[in-house]
C-alpha cells in the first residue's frame, strides 16, 4: 500500500496549526515548514506528531514549497495551508486514491471558502479548483506568492463535495491587508506587462467587477456578505488600476507657491 506526506507552511499559525493537522490526521507523514515563527506554532505542531522543519521563507512561497518537498517520505503528497481543513469527504477520497496509487495523475481540489462562519458558494468563490494531491516525483513550486504547482501528470477534477474548507480572512483588519497588498501586487505585474491605466479604467473595470461577481456569478445568494464582498471587489479593482497609474510618478514637496 502507498503512503501519503502531508506538506504545510506556517508562521505564527497557533490558532489554526492544530485543527490543520488534525483534519489530516489519516496521513502517514505530516511536515509542518516553520517560517521561525514566534507564538507556539511549531510545539504544538510537534505535539500532534507533526514533524517540524524551520526554514525561512524570504518571501518566496514557491521556493519554500520546493524545500518542503525534499523534506517528505513518500510518494503521495497533499500540499495544505494552515488555514485550510481536509473535510471529510475528501479526507475519505485522499485515502482511496493514494490506496489506488495510480501514479498518472494529480488532482484538483475544490475550496469552500468560509468568511464569518458563512460558506461562500457564489460570487466565483465556489468551487476555487486548486491542485492539491499528487505524486511527489517529479513535482516542484513557482511563484513567489501565487504558486504554481509543476508536473507532468494527467489532471482530474475532484467532486464538489469532495472539497477542502478555507478560512482565507480572520477578520476585515485582514481582509484589507490582503487587499492593500495583493493590488500593489497586481498593478506591478500589469506594468510589467505593459499595461497603462487610464480615467475609464477607473470607473469601467471595477464596475464590471462587482457586476459580474454579485449578479453573473450569483453573489447575491450569499446574503449581506455576499453584497458586502461584490462592493469592496469594487474597491480592489479600481485601487489595482489607480495604483498602476501612480507607479513611477513621484509624491515629493513641490515648495510653497502656487
Amino acid at each position: 500500500m502507498s503512503k501519503l506526506s502531508v506538506l504545510i507552511l506556517a508562521k505564527n499559525e497557533e490558532k489554526n496549526i492544530a485543527d490543520c493537522i488534525k483534519s489530516v490526521a489519516f496521513a502517514d507523514e505530516i511536515v509542518v515548514i516553520d517560517d521561525f515563527s514566534d507564538d507556539k506554532t511549531p510545539e504544538i505542531a510537534a505535539s500532534l506528531g507533526a514533524k517540524v522543519v524551520r526554514h525561512a521563507l524570504n518571501g518566496d512561497w514557491g521556493a519554500q514549497q520546493t524545500f518542503a518537498l525534499g523534506e517528505v517520505a513518500h510518494p503521495w503528497i497533499l500540499f495544505l495551508d494552515a488555514d485550510e481543513r481536509v473535510s471529510k469527504r475528501l479526507a475519505a477520497k485522499i485515502q482511496a486514491v493514494v490506496t489506488a496509487d495510480d501514479r498518472r495523475y494529480a488532482y484538483l481540489n475544490p475550496r469552500l471558502n468560509y468568511f464569518w462562519e458563512q460558506p461562500l458558494r457564489h460570487g466565483g468563490w465556489f468551487p476555487d479548483y486548486v491542485v492539491r494531491l499528487l505524486p511527489a516525483k517529479g513535482t516542484y513550486v513557482t511563484g513567489q506568492v501565487h504558486p504554481t504547482i509543476c508536473h507532468d501528470y494527467e489532471e482530474r477534477k475532484l467532486g464538489r463535495d469532495e472539497y477542502m474548507i478555507h478560512y482565507p480572512y480572520r477578520d476585515w483588519e485582514h481582509y484589507f491587508g490582503k487587499l492593500n497588498f495583493y493590488t500593489t501586487l497586481a498593478a506591478k505585474k500589469m506594468q510589467e506587462k505593459g499595461k497603462r491605466a487610464h480615467l475609464s479604467d477607473f470607473i469601467t473595470h471595477p464596475f464590471w467587477a462587482a457586476f459580474r461577481m454579485y449578479v453573473v456569478q450569483g453573489g447575491w445568494r450569499d446574503g449581506r456578505v455576499g453584497f458586502v464582498l461584490a462592493c469592496f471587489h469594487y474597491f480592489y479593482t479600481m485601487a489595482k488600476y489607480v495604483k498602476l497609474y501612480y507607479l513611477n510618478k513621484t509624491n515629493n514637496h513641490v515648495g510653497d507657491e502656487a
